[in-house]
Formats: C-alpha cells, sequence, structure tokens
C-alpha cells in the first residue's frame, strides 16, 4: 500500500512525500526509523496504468541512463563534500530523482548501508547499474576517506563516455539513414515495380534478359517467401546473439570487429582512450597497478583488448615492467610506448596515461569528423550499382521488345 506522509525531521524541517508500507502503523514505523516524526499520514489509492504494468516486466523495465548516472555523482559530490551524512544523501536523492528505476536502486543500497554494508558491497548487488570500475572507485574512495573526489572523477569519466558516444551517434546518423532508405527503396522495387514488369513480360512471351531473370526470380521469391525469410533473419540474429554472450564468441566478435575497416580502427581508438583514462584515474586514486589492470580489463567493452590488459597484469606479476608489459601487448604505438616510458622514470606514470589518454581523443575527434566523409563514397557508389542493375533489369527487355517490334530485333 502507498501512503502520503507529511513531518519533521530532527533538523525541524518539513519532510513528505509517499512511502510503501502494509500498515499506516507500519508507515509511521518506519518514518521513525528514518528520523522523521510523522505528522499526518494519507493511504493513497494505487492506480497502475498501462505503461507502469509493462514495466513491471524486466523486457520493458526502464534502465538507469548514463546522463542520470552522471547527474547522480555530481549530486553526491557536492553533498559528500558539504559534510552531509551519507544515508541522509542517498535517501534524499531517491526522494528527489525522477528515474524510477534509479530511485529504487538507491533505496535498495541506502537500506543495504543502514544495515552496516559499506557502499562498495551494497552497490555490488546492482550490476546493471553499477559497473566494476564505478564499484572500484567507491571502493578506493572509502578507504581513503575521499569519497567526493572518487565521485567527481566518475563524472568526469562518464561525461567523456557520453560525449564519445554521441559524437558517434552522430556520425553514423547520415550512413545510417542512407542504408535505411536504400534498402527500403529495394523493398518498394521488389514488392511493387517488378511484379507490374513481370506480369506484362509474361503476357508477351519475350524472352528476357539475364539480368532480368534474376531480378523478377528474387523478386517472386520475397513475394512467395517473405515470412521464412524474416523467420530466417530472426533466428540469426538471435543464434548470434547467444554466441555473443558466450565467452568464446564475444572474444571472436569483438576481435573481428576490430578489423572492420573504417569503423574498427576508430573502435580501436575509442575503447584505447578508455583503457589509458581509466587506469589512470585509478593509478591517481592510490589503486595498486596489478588492481586497477584487473578492475579496467573487467571494465572494458572489447573482450579482445581485455585479454591483452590481463596479459599486461599477468607480466607486472611476474616482475616485468609497466613499458616491457605494454610493449609486448602489441596494442600501443611507439609514440606512446615513449609516453609510458618517461612516466616510470618521473614516477608520474598516471600524467603520461592521461597525456595518452589525450592523445587517443585527439585521433578519434579526427576519425569522428573523418568517418561520414570516408562512407559517404562508398554508399554512392553502391547506391549507383545498385541503380544501375534495376535501371538494365527493367529497361533492357523493354528495348528488345521495341526492336523486335520495329523489326530490328
Amino acid at each position: 500500500m502507498q501512503f502520503r506522509y507529511r513531518g519533521k525531521d530532527s533538523a525541524g524541517t518539513v519532510r513528505q512525500g509517499n512511502l510503501a508500507a502494509p500498515t499506516a502503523d507500519a508507515a509511521a514505523g518506519e518514518l521513525l526509523r528514518q528520523g522523521i516524526t510523522p505528522l499526518a499520514i494519507e493511504e493513497q489509492q494505487e492506480t497502475t496504468s498501462l505503461s507502469d504494468r509493462f514495466e513491471q516486466i524486466p523486457l520493458f523495465r526502464r534502465r538507469v541512463t548514463l546522463d542520470e548516472l552522471i547527474v547522480f555523482c555530481r549530486q553526491m559530490y557536492a553533498l559528500t563534500k558539504a559534510g552531509i551524512p551519507l544515508i541522509r544523501t542517498m535517501r534524499g536523492l531517491a526522494e528527489t530523482t525522477r528515474s524510477p528505476a534509479l530511485a529504487e536502486t538507491l533505496d535498495d543500497v541506502t537500506d543495504r548501508l543502514e544495515g552496516g554494508a559499506n557502499m562498495a558491497t551494497a552497490m555490488q548487488a546492482h550490476p546493471k547499474v553499477f559497473s566494476d570500475m564505478f564499484i572500484a572507485m567507491i571502493h578506493v574512495g572509502e578507504n581513503t576517506g575521499m569519497l567526493d573526489d572518487a565521485f567527481k572523477r566518475l563524472s568526469n569519466i562518464l561525461e567523456l563516455e557520453r560525449d564519445t558516444k554521441r559524437r558517434l551517434k552522430q556520425a553514423m546518423r547520415y550512413p545510417t539513414f542512407v542504408v535505411v532508405a536504400l534498402l527500403a527503396a529495394l523493398m518498394v522495387v521488389n514488392f511493387l515495380v517488378i511484379p507490374k514488369f513481370s506480369a506484362v513480360f509474361n503476357k508477351l512471351g519475350a524472352d528476357l534478359p539475364f539480368l532480368t531473370q534474376v531480378l523478377v526470380g528474387t523478386s517472386n521469391f520475397l513475394l512467395n517467401y517473405w515470412y521464412i525469410m524474416l523467420f530466417a533473419i530472426a533466428a540469426a540474429g538471435l543464434l548470434i546473439r547467444q554466441w555473443k554472450q558466450t565467452e568464446q564468441g564475444r572474444q571472436t566478435w569483438d576481435r573481428y570487429k576490430l578489423r572492420i575497416p573504417i569503423i574498427g580502427p576508430l573502435l580501436e581508438l575509442i575503447t584505447l582512450s578508455r583503457f589509458s583514462r581509466n587506469f589512470a584515474t585509478m593509478l591517481a586514486a592510490g589503486m595498486p597497478v596489478t588492481h586497477a589492470l584487473t578492475v579496467v580489463s573487467d571494465a572494458t567493452d572489447n573482450a579482445w583488448i581485455a585479454i591483452h590488459i590481463r596479459e599486461m597484469r599477468h607480466g607486472i606479476e611476474r616482475g616485468e615492467s609497466l613499458l616491457r608489459t605494454a610493449r609486448h601487448s602489441g596494442m600501443f604505438t611507439p609514440l606512446i610506448l615513449q609516453m609510458i616510458a618517461v612516466g616510470e622514470e618521473t614516477g608520474a606514470v598516471d600524467e603520461m596515461l592521461y597525456n595518452v589518454a589525450d592523445f587517443y581523443d585527439e585521433d578519434v575527434d579526427f576519425g569522428l569528423k573523418r568517418l561520414a566523409e570516408s562512407i559517404e563514397p562508398i554508399l554512392i557508389v553502391a547506391m549507383g550499382v545498385l541503380v544501375l542493375i534495376l535501371a538494365l533489369g527493367v529497361f533492357l527487355p523493354i528495348w528488345d521488345l521495341g526492336a523486335a517490334a520495329m523489326g530490328r530485333g
């Protein structure tokens, strides 16, 4: 049951909001446990809308977005820096956030904090919201007494990730639109245009050129077996998705994803930029090198690069230097290796890794700007070839029939 309450906290501030409890007495007990003296508790009639019912299904449940996490980290940085108690801060953010998913998560984390768990352990219960890197940074912040600094570093990392995703989407917007429009045009031609011409050619009984026969055969196949094609595509997509969830499948997929022309090198630069910046952030926060590499490898979204990061960790555990393990990984250019060597000699590896991340970010910016320019000629050539095939397939038999009618066939 839902209750609307109004009360005062220990500071005398009036607090009001909604609370779920089986009875009004239970709601009053929960408020007293939170340090709020209830003044009024009213039962509310629960109205479940269609959207709420859909959100109760895991498939349709809204997830915590990257923007919501960034706002949460900024708020936590400001509030913890101001010295406000952690549990009170979390309760307040849970009540004021506009995201039901984030509010539910923060309420559960706060309940665990009240039960005696630390924040990193409480957040581990929600791996879909808080990543391994997020939890590791919170763990370091709690142990060093610099939790506010941990939230600040996390907000900066998440902001860079959000900006990179936005730029990548913006660069892919035009190519995606062209590909979708091209596929739609092909469907219209195969389902509407070619069947009309095929009926005319059949009435005339003329011999069709090979290219026209291919187009007519393709159109007939799509018209007669389109449902089989849809089922085959859906089944193939489901099988590929299940295969990608296996360890070997994900490694193979991520390995060959980096070899895709034009896009693959750009994805590799983005992943290496994230690795360098996250690794530098971990070292700057005081985390040991081997532990930092473990956390960063788990947080890397490319399984193939994560393998090389774990190999770097194994090399350091054997007593090798960071420079030697980085060189053996084959992931870095000579310039980057030189910067890492300078960082080891000066004892400022984290600063050098920040410079490495900035270097990669510049390459990413240049690659994103050139992405649309690189894909556009390929799309134009593909469109030209398809238009040529369709035009020849449709007009060649018309020319032949016209020539035969005029006595020149």
